[in-house]
């Protein structure tokens, strides 16, 4: 799956079945669904659930909760747009389930 796609997906009611639990995670955050998306996160102890984990605390304005979690992911803290982290971090696991 293509970027362009897994967006086009957020048409969608539910996400795509054969899509990754993390990938799952951000389309439930893309469709306003903080709290599923968190729920399925804190549940992945992965680097990528952690990045994800820290990303869910950063939108959230819990900025100490996800500087936490971006060191467990072994990621640095950013300040990059919330918009663009969220597309980096799809982008990097469709290239994981690829």
């Amino acid at each position: 799956m293509t970027l362009p796609e897994y967006k086009k997906s957020l048409l969608q009611s539910a996400p795509p079945a054969a899509i990754d639990v993390l990938l799952k995670a951000l389309w439930f955050d893309a469709k306003g669904n903080w709290d599923m998306a968190h729920e399925i996160a804190q549940g992945v102890t992965s680097n990528d659930g952690s990045w994800i984990h820290a990303y869910l605390h950063r939108k959230e304005g819990d900025n100490g909760n996800a500087a936490y979690w971006y060191h467990k992911a072994n990621r640095p803290v950013t300040n990059a747009p919330l918009e663009a982290e969220w597309e980096e971090i799809v982008t990097e696991l469709l290239t994981h389930s690829a």
